[in-house]
């Protein structure tokens, strides 16, 4: 089978198509037939080896694992003796390593059924981004019905999904973009949007209840002047070794001074409780993914060289064609 392998940190040209061999499912592993994967930012870090605190984990000169890719959707090939939840031929989305590949196996708890409403590239851009917004707003920012919520970064990977279950939980939602995607964004929900090239919403006297920054550009103190007395900030990204270090120091004395919270989500966890969760927002249609562009398989490393530049509306999905 064809899989995407890097064998040494770099840039997007360390990736290579190769020929290697099929996989075969433990006893509580299935084996799925990819039919489309997604890129996230989690791709290109490992990638690239960067921060480089990450390699500790990674592999400090090359990476121990030379697979790339974590959200996938496809067909059940083959299940392990184990495996009762799956049968040869579902259709299944989720959650696994080495999703750049034609096939792969992932842990049964990692997969569920992939929603009939959906194609397999639309079930593929959901996994990593909808926990990350998922779990960043319920979990860390206990989103409440009525509440005005804002989410910094709305026309990305998670910021799309996180408008979406913002409202899904009854909240006001403001979403903050670029100009292009401002249509986009108020498309998929957003009550209000705000052009961050024309305004800074940490400047714009409104106050919120929760923040949720996919981005992570902002001060500790822009957060504070945004946030209502008791309202909380999750931040979930960040676009600078000095902003996540100042955001970690700064964040927590800030909480214990005051009513207002700024906390880091942290790295989201993975569960097929969450996956359901997920599963039945979009069966309802109060979840829609975005889809920026499609890449062939071949196409890997164009396509996280694209996603890392920071511009994609929505998720960059992988398709893989088979022979």
């Amino acid at each position: 089978m064809k899989a995407i392998v890097y064998y040494k940190y770099g840039s997007p040209e360390v990736l290579q198509l190769k020929e290697v061999e099929k996989p075969t499912p433990t006893d509580n592993q299935v084996l799925v037939k990819i039919h489309a994967a997604s890129v996230n930012p989690l791709d290109w870090h490992r990638m690239r080896g960067a921060p480089f605190l990450a390699r500790l984990g990674e592999g400090l000169l090359k990476p121990k694992n030379p697979k790339l890719g974590a959200d996938i959707a496809g067909q059940v090939e083959a299940v392990g003796s184990n495996v009762t939840k799956f049968r040869l031929g579902d259709d299944v989305f989720g959650l696994t390593t080495g999703g750049f590949a034609e096939y792969v196996c992932a842990g049964e708890t990692k997969l569920a059924l992939k929603p009939a409403n959906l194609s397999f590239e639309a079930a593929a851009a959901v996994p990593v981004a909808a926990f990350t917004a998922l779990q960043g707003l319920r979990d860390k920012g206990q989103i409440q019905s009525g509440q005005k919520v804002l989410i910094n970064g709305a026309a990305g990977g998670v910021g799309t999904f996180a408008v979406q279950i913002a409202k899904s939980f009854g909240a006001e939602v403001t979403g903050v973009c670029s100009t292009p995607k401002l249509d986009m964004v108020c498309s998929i929900g957003a009550d209000h949007v705000v052009d961050y090239t024309r305004e800074d919403f940490t400047r714009s006297g409104q106050h919120y209840d929760l923040i949720y920054d996919a981005v992570g550009n902002r001060s500790v103190s822009a957060y504070k002047r945004a946030l209502s007395p008791q309202g909380k900030c999750v931040i979930a990204g960040f676009t600078s070794l000095p902003r996540l270090l100042e955001q970690m120091i700064l964040g927590p004395r800030l909480s214990k001074a005051g009513g207002k919270q700024i906390i880091g989500q942290g790295m989201a966890s993975t569960s097929q409780e969450n996956l359901l969760v997920i599963k039945e927002l979009l069966e309802t249609g109060k979840v829609v993914p975005v889809i920026d562009k499609l890449y062939p398989l071949s196409k890997t490393a164009e396509a996280i060289g694209y996603l890392e530049k920071g511009h994609a509306a929505g998720k960059v999905v992988i398709t893989v064609e088979h022979r």
